[in-house]
């Protein structure tokens, strides 16, 4: 914690040695316009922005455990949904990724059917936002491949968004796009589904 809270305190300084750093921010305080909604998972591996190398105010940023998107319903709205949503309709991002990534605890819980008595908020998330047909519930017989399962799994969340009112609406009329990749947190590599191919794994970008 002493790192950042140091980091912190000098931040400000540091942008009179970036000039071009400094007016980007000050940009921002007429509001924000990003590109697109990122959604991964809260895993500390997973930096959105180191990912992309997007700017402050180019990422609008949803994550979760295990980058699950729970299923939209109107009369129970969850944080999750008002993100997308707010995303969607109000900044009228123009793409969705959802970034799966190697090494996930949340997705590894699931398949390996861990005992979660002890946390039972991360039961309760992954017993009811997963959906019974996602990869994790249909892994074949063996030591399950969890790279197969990240990357089946991110492209379930974008079934889920596609039933989402507003996400809906954007594609059918040509001003949305959605895409599922896959980040190696022990190499760096980012892959992307392709919806043409269908290939597993991911191919690189």
């Amino acid at each position: 914690m002493r790192s950042l809270v140091d980091h912190a305190r000098s931040f400000a300084s540091t942008l009179v040695a970036d000039p071009e750093r400094a007016r980007r921010l000050r940009a921002l305080e007429a509001g924000q316009s990003p590109e697109v909604l990122f959604i991964s998972c809260a895993d500390s591996r997973v930096v959105p922005s180191l990912i992309t190398g997007a700017h402050p105010g180019e990422l609008f940023e949803l994550r979760t455990a295990g980058n699950i998107v729970p299923e939209y319903r109107s009369r129970c709205p969850t944080g999750e949904a008002a993100t997308v949503e707010f995303a969607v309709a109000v900044l009228g991002v123009r793409d969705i990724v959802v970034c799966g990534h190697s090494h996930c605890g949340a997705l590894g819980a699931v398949v390996r059917g861990d005992d979660l008595s002890a946390v039972p908020a991360v039961r309760g998330w992954l017993d009811h936002a997963v959906p019974p047909e996602a990869p994790a519930r249909t892994v074949r017989p063996g030591p399950p491949d969890l790279a197969e399962v990240a990357q089946r799994h991110a492209v379930a969340q974008l079934e889920t968004l596609r039933a989402y009112p507003c996400v809906r609406e954007r594609l059918d009329r040509g001003r949305l796009a959605l895409h599922a990749w896959y980040y190696e947190v022990h190499t760096g590599l980012v892959g992307a589904h392709r919806p043409d191919g269908g290939a597993l794994p991911f191919p690189p970008l």
